[in-house]
């Protein structure tokens, strides 16, 4: 008996110091975690509207019924996370298609005032190296850009908008990038 006693009591001080610990180093990372995740945001902006300031972008709520309207229209598994006005250049919509082949998939996109994209940018994705992860380069990325349309259409899935031509052996990485550029459309649509 006094054998378990002792087990119980090295295991719990075990549990103790490894959980005082995690606190402390959760701690000290999250400051450091949160500046990175903001640099990486005004980044983002700063990639889709390269000549807007820096300093021009404004944060500017979400207005939850044109984002629920949004999702609702273009069917997507997505959410709107955040609106920025860029200037007087137009809008960044931060949105996270759900329904990538490894996982969330959230990009920014720059709509201009009159409804053009101006660009894009990939800030989270965890697809297949090699395959999905070709949705962070231009060749794919640039198909978004310049184009000035209600929504956009995986051309091998036909449909009605902008055809966008899938990433090979990616397909369902192209949706859900396609399904978030449609998800912040269809939202400044309804919200500007």
């Amino acid at each position: 008996m006094n054998k378990i006693i002792k087990n119980t009591i090295i295991l719990t001080l075990i549990t103790v110091i490894s959980g005082v610990g995690l606190g402390l180093v959760y701690e000290i990372t999250k400051d450091p975690i949160a500046q990175a995740q903001e640099a990486a945001k005004k980044e983002a902006w700063q990639a889709v509207f390269p000549d807007t300031d820096i300093n021009s972008f404004e944060a500017v709520s979400v207005d939850e019924k044109a984002a629920k309207d949004a999702v609702k229209a273009v069917g997507a598994n997505a959410t709107v996370d955040e609106v920025c006005k860029a200037g007087e250049d137009g809008y960044v919509v931060t949105t996270t298609d759900k329904e990538g082949y490894g996982g969330d998939i959230q990009i920014t996109v720059g709509i201009t005032a009159d409804g053009t994209v101006n660009g894009i940018s990939i800030l989270s994705i965890s697809e297949t190296a090699g395959l999905g992860m070709k949705a962070k380069e231009p060749a794919f990325y640039s198909q978004y850009e310049g184009k000035q349309a209600e929504k956009f259409a995986v051309s091998k899935d036909g449909g009605e908008g902008e055809p966008i031509d899938a990433i090979s052996g990616a397909t369902i990485t192209t949706r859900a990038v396609t399904g978030a550029v449609n998800v912040a459309l269809a939202y400044y649509q309804n919200a500007f």
